[in-house]
């Protein structure tokens, strides 16, 4: 039996379950909302219900046969994750973008150039390197890296990111937005060539699954 690996709450759980009961595999949980086993019908599996941003690892781990989680999350959590896990489909939901943000302020920083430019002037001017908040450093740092970007530090943020400039704690973010409505209401704006990573919900499999299984299922659901 394969175990799937399922987001516990909120709208990424609500459209997995819909998108599984579209290919006539119904979803649910086995108890209250506390409960993380869930309940399948329609197919044969077994259904954990688990954080997202658990997922990756669990995948990679084998310990999950199947699961669906953020691509950003997948990417940033794991280098080499090809090795551990293989995309069967994107989902269409859950859409988000991981970008580069900074003050709305800059009336000189609208692009990459711009703000490649002004990281240098910081350091030239304050002795020290201009400071990025974010929970994605992997990603931050592979695509600062590809763009030339290099003057800069990553600080990390578990809370809220978008506050971390009005707090004086970081120069600049680097966050996942849907909307871009909580970066101008933290008067912050989305630098204009600064999409790191285009994100949505994807079904993944483990390459430690049984490749048969695997196969059967993803011709079941219409893969």
């Amino acid at each position: 039996m394969l175990k799937l690996g399922v987001p516990s709450k909120g709208r990424l759980m609500e459209e997995t379950f819909a998108w599984f009961a579209a290919r006539g595999v119904t979803l649910s949980r086995a108890g209250g909302a506390r409960e993380y086993a869930g309940k399948v019908e329609g197919a044969d599996l077994a259904l954990l219900l688990l954080p997202a941003s658990e997922i990756p690892r669990e995948l990679a781990a084998g310990r999950l046969d199947l699961g669906v989680t953020g691509s950003d999350l997948v990417r940033d959590k794991l280098a080499g994750w090809q090795a551990d896990m293989r995309p069967l489909t994107q989902m269409g939901f859950g859409h988000a973008d991981l970008v580069l943000a900074v003050p709305a302020c800059w009336r000189d920083c609208e692009s990459l150039d711009d703000f490649a430019a002004i990281t240098r002037q910081f350091r030239e001017t304050h002795g020290q390197r201009l400071r990025i908040a974010t929970k994605y450093h992997r990603l931050v740092r592979a695509f600062l890296s590809e763009q030339e970007v290099a003057d800069y530090q990553l600080v990390d943020s578990q809370g809220a990111t978008e506050g971390t400039v009005a707090n004086l704690t970081a120069e600049a973010i680097a966050d996942i937005t849907s909307s871009g409505e909580t970066l101008r209401a933290n008067h912050l704006k989305i630098l204009e060539d600064a999409v790191i990573h285009a994100s949505q919900a994807t079904l993944y499999a483990s390459t430690k699954a049984d490749a048969g299984e695997i196969e059967a299922f993803s011709r079941r659901i219409g893969l």
